[in-house]
């Protein structure tokens, strides 16, 4: 399992113990116990308003593995699409992503999808209104 810090992590690890395989997430700058050999990826928080360098030490994704990428969150895809990035460095494959909200109004997972990339999502929300109303894709 693939996922990014920090709110990723606790789903991810829930999916992790259900499959029985380990979590490895991106750490979204270098921090002083990491390597200088990582694999890296720019990462736009539509947010935070900035742009994060997400980082992977390279000793823990190989061309052997089979990744599924888990988040709790996909708006934009920026995230996504930063942890495909440095699956396709590592030379791993991707077996799909598991979401638990995509917020579909802002076109992330559509695109995402459009492409190839299988995506599950727990709810999607296909709108928010003023007045607290949400929609759901059905």
């Amino acid at each position: 399992i693939l996922t990014v810090e920090a709110s990723g992590i606790a789903v991810a690890s829930l999916a992790a113990v259900q499959f029985g395989v380990p979590v490895v997430f991106a750490k979204k700058s270098k921090t002083s116990n990491l390597s200088d050999n990582l694999y890296s990826a720019p990462v736009v928080s539509f947010t935070h308003g900035k742009t994060y360098t997400i980082v992977v030490d390279k000793s823990y994704i190989t061309a052997d593995d089979r990744l599924l990428i888990v988040d709790d969150f996909l708006a934009r895809g920026e995230a996504l699409r930063g942890l495909l990035s440095i699956a396709s460095q590592a030379g791993a494959a991707v077996a799909g992503a598991g979401i638990m909200i995509e917020k579909c109004f802002q076109g992330g997972g559509d695109e995402l999808r459009a492409s190839g990339l299988r995506i599950e999502s727990m709810a999607m929300i296909e709108r928010m209104t003023d007045d607290g109303q949400i929609e759901f894709r059905g």
